[in-house]
């Protein structure tokens, strides 16, 4: 019989991996449907889709992953299959990080207006350029993830990993001259630059309001609610990658040990990763928004109905 630690984990991780699928596949998929209604997909919604399929890929790599390591020891840690599912693994998560760096910058060029002349050049440029950033945030991602297959090594058998735990089998590690470069790359240069963006929109947000208490009117404008979603977005976002970030690095150094009540948090923040990226990102968006409500709605309605019809019924037939 397997532990309860083991169980509940698998449980957690395969209803996390369907909110991920239902939320990332519903933003998929509403974008999808305007371009076949012939509406021209927005920078900021290219980026989201592009996100959510790396979210899906993640998730879905994740649970096998998790479930061959729980249920397949053994097998798991064989060096063929823990590099390939390693690797698999890295490179949508460096994917992810870049692609949200380039969801930040856009919203910040989008939303922020400039006077400089070569700062406006830029805003209009980047907006062609989307689809040439995403495939070189992914080229980015290869190329920092796919060395790792060469940078593995086995600690000898016999070694202490806690107080109380031996290992009887040698794990594959990542090494640390490959780890550090390519975290500082793809993980730490793409958080500086999210959290340097979210300051800078935060900043022309408090700037705007000062300006609109000071305006007679105080009018609230249509850019001014951009601004506030952008902030709000790009923050939830900062929130979740540092989140990530850090319970991958603790995870990474055995910070804790097995089913620790740190441990436990960490896998935890890892496997709600994706669906919460997601949730954010809908509604981030009106248009997102406003389909997640209108299906919600449905639902609610649609579940009324079926409580109402045994009443129903139970009339007839006393009549």
């Amino acid at each position: 019989m397997l532990p309860v630690f083991i169980v509940a984990s698998m449980a957690i991780l395969g209803v996390s991996t369907v909110m991920a699928v239902f939320t990332n596949s519903l933003i998929i998929a509403v974008n999808i449907i305007d371009k076949i209604q012939g509406k021209s997909l927005s920078p900021s919604d290219l980026i989201m889709v592009t996100l959510c399929i790396f979210n899906i890929l993640f998730q879905l790599i994740m649970l096998v992953n998790d479930y061959i390591s729980f249920l397949e020891t053994d097998l798991y840690f064989t060096d063929e299959v823990y590099v390939i599912f390693t690797v698999m693994l890295i490179l949508p998560v460096y994917s992810s990080f870049w692609f949200t760096l380039c969801l930040s910058v856009n919203y910040y060029l989008q939303i922020i207006i400039f006077s400089h002349p070569l700062l406006i050049r830029l805003k209009i440029g980047v907006s062609q350029l989307v689809p040439q950033l995403l495939i070189a945030s992914v080229f980015i991602a290869m190329a920092t993830g796919v060395p790792a297959v060469w940078n593995f090594y086995r600690d000898p058998p016999g070694l202490n990993m806690s107080s109380n735990m031996t290992i009887e089998i040698s794990v594959p590690k990542l090494n640390i001259i490959y780890l550090l470069p390519s975290n500082l790359i793809s993980c730490s240069l793409p958080l500086v630059v999210v959290g340097i963006t979210n300051g800078l929109i935060i900043k022309s947000l408090v700037t705007h309001t000062h300006k609109s208490k000071s305006n007679a009117k105080g009018d609230f404008s249509a850019r001014a609610d951009a601004r506030v979603r952008a902030a709000r977005t790009i923050s939830c976002l900062l929130i979740l990658y540092l989140s990530f970030y850090i319970s991958e690095i603790l995870m990474f150094i055995d910070a804790f040990p097995p089913n620790s009540p740190g441990f436990c948090t960490c896998l935890m923040v890892i496997y709600s990763y994706s669906p919460a990226q997601s949730i954010v990102l809908i509604f981030g968006s009106p248009k997102l928004k406003q389909v997640s409500l209108s299906l919600l709605h449905c639902s609610n309605t649609a579940n009324k109905e079926k409580s109402k019809t045994p009443k129903v019924l139970f009339i007839k037939l006393r009549i």
